[in-house]
Order: C-alpha cells, then structure tokens, then sequence
C-alpha cells in the first residue's frame, strides 16, 4: 500500500499582494487615468433605433437626475454612487439606456431593436409609441432640450445608391437629403437636418452585413455628437446678434470721449465719470458673455474634430453631411468669433483711453503743484525778509535792554561812591554791545546752518 506525502503548505504558497515598488499615487492619478475609458462606445446590433435626447442641465442637479433613472422598470437599486462618474449604462432584456452628463448638458442613449415597418412609414408618432420606454418618461426628463434624433441603422448595399435612396425616402420624407459613405465605404449616413412636429430629427445609417456591432456604435456616437455640439456651438449666435447693438453704441461714446479729450476746455471729472461708466458696461458684458464665446469656439473645434474622423466619401449629386453642416455653420461661427474680438478690442481701446486720461489729468496735476510750489517759494522770500526784519528789531531790542542794564550798573556804582557817571558809560558802549549782539546772532545762525547740513 502506497503511502501519500502530504501537502505542506509554505508561506510563499499563500495569496499575496502584488509587489508594490513605485511611489505612492497622485491623488487624482486613478481618476484621469480611468477619463480613457469613462465614455466607451456602445456596442449595437442592427437594425436598431437610436432615441437620442440631449437637455441642457442648468440648474439640474445630479440628484433630479438620478431619480428620474430610477423611474425605469427595475432601476429601485440604483444609488447615487452610480452617477458619480458622470457615465452610466443600463441594460435591460431587450434595450439599453445610456446617462451622460457633461458641463451644460446631459445626454440620454435608448439603443433598442428596429420595429418593423418603422423605415417604411417613418411616422414618429407610432414610433413613439413603439418604445420600450413611456413616452411621459421622456418628457420629463429634467432639463431643456438641445438636441432630440431618432437614428435608424439598418444593414443594406453600399454600392446600391438607389436602393439606399428609396430605403430611406420615407424615413427622409422626400426632403432635400444629405449622404455620405462613412470611412472606406464602409458604411452610409443619410439626413435632412429638420425638425419633425415630434422635435426629432431623423438620421439613417446603412451598413454591409457583418459590420462589427463596435464599429455601428462608434458610427452612432460620432453622429449623434456631432449635431449636439453643432448646436452647442450655435449657443453663441444668438448672444453675438444680440451684442452687436450695444458694441456699435459703445464704440461711438468711445469716439465721441476722445474726441473731447483733446479739447483742454473739456472738464476731467466729466469725462472720467463717462469714461467709467462705459468701462463698467463693457467688463459687465465681458463677464457675462465671454464664456459663451469661448464654449462657441470650443464645440466648433469638436464639430471639425467629429467631421474628421467621420471620413467622408461625397456621393455624386449629394452634399455631405460635415459639407453641409460646416457651410451652414462657417457663418455664424465668424459671427461669434467677430464678436467676441470686437468686445476684446474695445476693453483694450476702453483701457487706453483711461490711461490718455490719467496722463492728463497728471499733467493737469503737475501744473497745479508747480504753481504751488512757485507760491509757497515766495511766501518763503517774503517769510525770510520778514525775519531778516524781525532780528534787526531783535538785535536792536537785545542792545536796548543790555544798555539799560549797563545804565543801571553805572548808577549803582555812582551811588555806592565811584567816580562813574552813568549815562556816559552807557552811550561810549552802544557800539560795542550792538557788535556783541550782532556777532552772537551770526552765531547761532551758523549752528543751525551746520546742523540742518548734517
């Protein structure tokens, strides 16, 4: 009978950490590494309907959000923490919703299975009533709508130009169309760019059989970003057209200051008060809009970006969508960018002006100080004569009274029998007593002289 070792266990067998040999970890370090993947691309099985709504959530915390998600059939467990990372996908038996929140807006995805016929009548209102979700859900979504698509990706002949056309002639509604083949004609994105009565537009996207269910979502994604920061970027528009009165106004009053400015009769205070006053006006609305122009510009950068990597083939006869959109949107960009230029460069011409103002007014300044000083230089002169006067009188007065005492000492000495007669010994030392005083005086006048050098 054979005998069976047993199992010893050692130490180095046991589950250990991984070795650890770098640095303790920067804060943030997880977080922005993980950004890579926070917004993955779904992966969708044609034919599929894409319900696509973007709202603006100002004022919409994560919290109203949240308990609208957990409004969905089966969505009870769902805990905040779950949106903590700005990025969530629900998945249900047969459909999946996707959550988003960005800056000013929030997106919600509803992936679910084409209905049959739907591309045949293209009828948004049985379409709705088609979804997996209520209606009432969607309509209460927290927020304002920006952007609202139903996109349709179904499978279909690429190189069948006609039969693409004719599929999507219903879902289109016969309207001017835009197309174009995706990639290296892998795929066909058609559209019209309208509003329906629903306040959706519609998309359609056609690829081969046995498109990758990764690359459909990558198509979805790009598309339904793109005509959202489309609109994003359009934002500025009404801002710009808005501002144009206010900067022709304040650009005259900017003309009309300077023109006054050269005139020296013109009163400073009155021009420094009106210089303030439209200096307040164009800071306030550089607060106030200045970040919508930049938004503008950057949603502009991610439409080019979207476009890019969209790579389009034109279809002959069709505009393509990046062609369209770019054409249409050109314009109003260059509104927004002339704009927010023009606000830059009167803050600029506002703040020189201030400064042709204040080196006017500290010229006006150094005039009146000068005067003063020219005052106060002879109230000087006049203050020296007068004190030149006083001390003659000083030393007139000292003598008088050194004089007197001397006449008293020699009247003294006269009665105490000494041969003195008094009045002469006080006249014969007037001279010397006047030197005595006057040399004394330019004594002290030489201390004082020497001390205030030091």
């Amino acid at each position: 009978m054979s005998s069976v070792a047993p199992t010893v266990v050692t130490p180095a067998d046991l589950s250990t950490p991984p070795l650890r040999v770098l640095p303790a970890d920067d804060a943030q370090r997880r977080v922005l590494h993980n950004e890579v993947h926070a917004r993955p691309s779904a992966r969708i099985r044609m034919p599929a309907l894409v319900v696509y709504v973007a709202v603006l959530n100002e004022g919409i915390t994560r919290e109203m959000e949240w308990q609208h998600l957990r409004q969905l059939p089966g969505q009870e467990d769902l805990t905040l923490e779950h949106l903590s990372g700005n990025f969530q996908r629900l998945r249900f038996a047969n459909h999946t919703l996707k959550w988003e929140r960005h800056t000013e807006f929030t997106r919600y995805s509803l992936v679910q299975a084409l209905p049959e016929d739907a591309l045949a009548h293209g009828d948004d209102d049985t379409l709705i009533h088609s979804l997996v979700v209520a209606p009432q859900w969607l309509a209460t979504i927290p927020g304002r709508t920006v952007a609202a698509i139903m996109m349709a990706m179904v499978e279909g002949d690429v190189d069948d130009l006609e039969g693409m056309r004719q599929t999507g002639e219903s879902w289109i509604e016969g309207r001017e169309t835009m197309a174009s083949l995706l990639g290296l004609r892998r795929s066909c994105v058609m559209t019209d760019f309208r509003l329906r009565d629903s306040g959706f537009e519609h998309l359609l996207v056609i690829s081969p059989p046995g498109t990758t269910e990764l690359r459909v979502g990558r198509i979805s994604q790009r598309l339904l970003e793109l005509e959202t920061y489309r609109l994003m970027a359009l934002r500025g528009l009404p801002v710009a057209k808005e501002m144009g009165p206010l900067l022709t106004q304040a650009e005259s009053q900017l003309a009309e200051i300077m023109a006054r400015m050269e005139n020296a009769e013109t009163s400073d205070q009155e021009l420094l008060n009106t210089l303030i006053g439209l200096a307040a006006r164009i800071e306030r609305a550089t607060a106030t809009h200045m970040y919508r122009f930049s938004a503008t510009m950057a949603y502009q950068s991610l439409v080019e970006q979207r476009i890019e990597q969209l790579r389009e083939t034109p279809i002959p006869g069709t505009q393509t969508v990046g062609e369209f959109m770019l054409r249409r949107l050109s314009p109003a960009i260059a509104t927004v960018q002339a704009t927010s230029q023009r606000l830059s460069s009167l803050s600029q011409r506002v703040e020189r002006a201030s400064a042709l103002l204040r080196t006017r007014v500290d010229i006006a300044t150094e005039s009146q100080n000068q005067m003063l000083l020219e005052k106060l230089t002879k109230g000087q002169d006049l203050q020296l004569r007068l004190q030149s006067t006083v001390e003659g009188l000083s030393i007139a007065a000292i003598a008088y009274y050194v004089v007197s005492l001397i006449l008293y000492v020699g009247k003294a000495g006269k009665a105490a029998g000494l041969p003195v007669n008094p009045e002469i010994l006080a006249g014969a030392l007037i001279p010397l007593v006047l030197a005595g005083v006057w040399w004394g005086t330019r004594q002290i006048h030489k201390k004082l002289t020497h001390s205030d050098g030091h």
